[in-house]
């Protein structure tokens, strides 16, 4: 499954996910934002189940914003699967 999110409050502008069948992270791409914390995050993710990665990044903040990039990508997760 492929999923296009547009991010909101931080300085990415989007995320590419792709899930297996099974919710399992195969591919993750930021446009924007600062290119090796986003860059990083992406290559952990993985490997990682959509919900496991929710869990972890789930509130992580950004300076003085309610939300990051990570945080975004655990959103996006959210929508992907529908929880």
């Amino acid at each position: 499954m492929h999923k296009t999110y547009q991010t909101s409050g931080v300085c990415s502008r989007q995320i590419d996910i792709e899930l297996d069948e099974n919710n399992v992270i195969t591919e993750c791409r930021y446009t924007g934002g600062c290119h090796g914390n986003t860059q990083g995050v992406a290559a952990l993710v993985i490997g990682m189940t959509a919900e496991e990665a929710i869990k972890r990044l789930s509130g992580i903040r950004c300076g003085m914003r309610s939300t990051s990039c990570p945080d975004q990508l655990a959103r996006a997760l959210k929508e992907a699967i529908g929880a």
